[in-house]
């Protein structure tokens, strides 16, 4: 029998580079004091590629400087650092060594000790080792950059969740990141300006893309779209950093937390033979096969934007890149092993019990034939409640 001990909420609101990570000597030193204008801190921090052993710290500055992260186990001793002497205004450093499941306190600032940001809610947590079983914590958003009242109702209601004592391992974007065209000021005003003071600087964050991050840049062109500024905005494995098997690019990618992999998918761009997951086969569908085939965690879930089943602000009776992925790609999923399927796109909240084998309609669907759990999924010790349990026979 498998058994997983993850909580997952789908919430849907709808030339020269000099880098070094090493201890801070703790020796008799003179502050050197900023000369001349220093620079605005314009976005985040905010945390991405989060593993056992490291993570990425990304902020924007008003003007081009050289970056700086010091770090340690407790806030008032931040005895370790990492530098590049890079003049960019996109300051992305990546901390290696790290121990795994471990709490680290954390500032940004450049090289002349000039703080950013920093303070008791900039921290974080390393992911627990491969294969690890304890109760870990993934939130998931979906079509959430729309700058509402409703979208910041969502924030606050997963933030009163989690109060003071709980933490989320990692949170996961289905798409539709921003509206209504992905541009880069609308990722600033709608995402980064929402979630910046309470979730970015200390929840890591592993996103894929919608139609409306397509929009930045309406071409063909694959080149082209990697430029688009949801490509820009976010740090994603594609080297099997986080595990899995790499994928070469930031379009899909996976990564594991504890028992669990994950897969990042695209379901609306195009690849290098022009297919998209619709087609069910491509470039993305062949690295698919290879990454479950190679998958040793016991949980498999897998998330994107366009959903194969939904009667929300969508219909995927009615709408043909839904029923085209219904019908063509989660034959794949099932086949590979895929427990749990994650989306956006519809504006609701929905849920299926866990089924297999149907991609018909809505009227059409028979339970008795197609369900394959009749648990509840709840969790509140109601009848016949309880995470969905399967056989590995």
């Amino acid at each position: 029998m498998k058994s997983i001990k993850i909580l997952l909420f789908v919430l849907l609101s709808i030339p020269f580079i000099s880098s070094a990570q090493v201890p801070a000597v703790a020796q008799p030193s003179v502050r050197r004091v900023p000369l001349g204008p220093q620079p605005d801190l314009l976005r985040g921090p905010y945390l991405q590629m989060v593993t056992p052993t490291s993570i990425t710290i990304r902020w924007r500055t008003s003007t081009i400087d050289r970056s700086r992260v010091k770090y340690g186990l407790t806030g008032t001793a931040l005895t370790m650092k990492k530098e590049d002497s890079t003049l960019v205004s996109e300051h992305i450093v990546e901390l290696t060594g790290l121990k795994p499941f471990t709490k680290y306190y954390y500032t940004i600032g450049s090289l002349v000790d000039t703080i950013l940001q920093g303070g008791k809610d900039n921290y974080f947590y390393t992911l627990p080792e491969k294969g690890s079983e304890q109760l870990v914590r993934v939130v998931g958003f979906g079509d959430c950059g729309n700058n509402s009242i409703n979208q910041r109702n969502v924030r606050d209601q997963v933030l009163k969740y989690l109060g003071d004592d709980k933490y989320l391992n990692a949170w996961i974007l289905m798409g539709d990141n921003t509206y209504n065209r992905g541009t880069d000021p609308e990722f600033q005003a709608k995402f980064f300006n929402v979630y910046k003071d309470d979730m970015l600087k200390k929840f890591p964050l592993y996103p894929v893309p919608g139609n409306h991050d397509y929009s930045d840049i309406v071409t063909s062109s694959v080149e082209a779209q990697a430029k688009m500024a949801y490509y820009q905005n976010f740090s994603v494995p594609t080297k099997g950093e986080a595990g899995g098997v790499p994928s070469n690019t930031k379009s899909y990618y996976s990564f594991d937390i504890g028992n669990v992999h994950f897969l990042a998918l695209d379901s609306y761009g195009r690849d290098n033979i022009a297919k998209r997951m619709l087609d069910g086969v491509g470039e993305q569908v062949d690295w698919i096969k290879k990454d479950l085939q190679a998958n040793k965690s016991k949980w498999v879930v897998a998330y994107w934007h366009h959903p194969p089943y939904t009667m929300g602000s969508h219909n995927s009776d009615r709408e043909m890149d839904l029923v085209k992925i219904r019908q063509n790609f989660i034959k794949v999923l099932e086949e590979y092993g895929v427990d749990l399927v994650l989306c956006g796109q519809s504006h609701v909240y929905e849920r299926t019990k866990m089924i297999k084998g149907y991609t018909g309609l809505e009227a059409d669907f028979d339970a008795k034939k197609y369900e394959i759990s009749s648990s509840t999924g709840l969790y509140d010790g109601s009848k016949n409640s309880a995470p969905y349990i399967l056989s590995l026979i």
